[in-house]
């Protein structure tokens, strides 16, 4: 079986974030689930523009549109763009900057 997906062209609801999880701006997200792989979720997720925290579950992904920043509670930060791969560490305490619009695609453990 084949199957492909245009992670660009998915049309995704976005819905307004967690006021608990809301640092500045009105952000809103949204993803689709495209299915399992090994036993791990993958699929599409999109953050409109503001800033929110956020608890991370263990997750590979890698951006395919937009810009954000994102700051660890540590206190680093990495600029993410299309292109980049990214790993996250479940538990990881995270703060999104987005100017516009960040979409990835990602693979999950949870």
């Amino acid at each position: 079986m084949i199957d492909f997906q245009a992670a660009l062209a998915l049309d995704l609801t976005l819905e307004p974030v967690a006021a608990e999880q809301v640092v500045s701006g009105s952000p809103r997200t949204g993803s689709a689930a495209l299915g399992v792989f090994n036993g791990q979720e993958f699929g599409v997720w999109e953050m409109s523009a503001g800033s929110m925290s956020d608890v991370e579950v263990e997750e590979l992904f890698v951006v395919v549109d937009g810009r954000a920043t994102v700051v660890f509670a540590s206190g680093d930060s990495v600029e993410i763009e299309p292109g980049t791969v990214g790993r996250l560490s479940d538990g990881d305490r995270t703060v999104w900057h987005v100017a516009d619009r960040i979409r990835k695609v990602y693979v999950t453990s949870s």
